[in-house]
């Protein structure tokens, strides 16, 4: 049975983040995207990319990234931002994110992230430590495939 954690975290939306219409920017949802997953590996997983990067030489660099824009978020929200793996294969992952303002729905995401040996920028099995580090956020509804051929 699958913990079923999510990593949440609010964004404010600044201005910055906003087209002269005051709503945001839909190019900037991918960069409030991609700190969220940078966010979720140091406040959720206990490393970070630069430990990955310098240290063990490991990136996680996007494959697909798909974005439904439910409804428009404007200067001063509060996004809450939800984050769950949703497939951990042998060197991918693949993660559910949901923003939120209250009960509504603004934007979800799906991103599939390769985990990549930075010499030779090839995709490499996930090693054992970040795989368990990911499983503890697979969704209750998430596929484990290396536990799923053990089974």
């Amino acid at each position: 049975m699958h913990p079923n954690t999510a990593f949440e975290k609010n964004h404010l939306i600044r201005f910055h983040h906003c087209d002269p219409a005051g709503i945001v920017f839909y190019p900037e949802y991918l960069v409030i995207i991609d700190e969220l997953v940078e966010d979720w590996f140091i406040e959720g997983m206990g490393t970070s990319f630069a430990d990955l990067h310098m240290n063990d030489r490991i990136g996680v660099p996007a494959a697909r990234i798909e974005v439904d824009f439910i409804a428009p978020s404007k200067i001063g929200d509060i996004l809450c931002l939800s984050l769950l793996v949703t497939r951990l294969g042998n060197k991918s992952f693949t993660i559910r994110v949901e923003g939120r303002v209250g009960e509504q729905v603004r934007m979800r995401a799906i991103l599939v992230r390769v985990v990549a040996g930075l010499d030779g920028l090839h995709g490499i099995t996930i090693p054992p430590a970040l795989r368990e580090r990911l499983r503890r956020f697979l969704a209750a509804d998430g596929v484990d495939l290396l536990e799923a051929q053990q089974a």
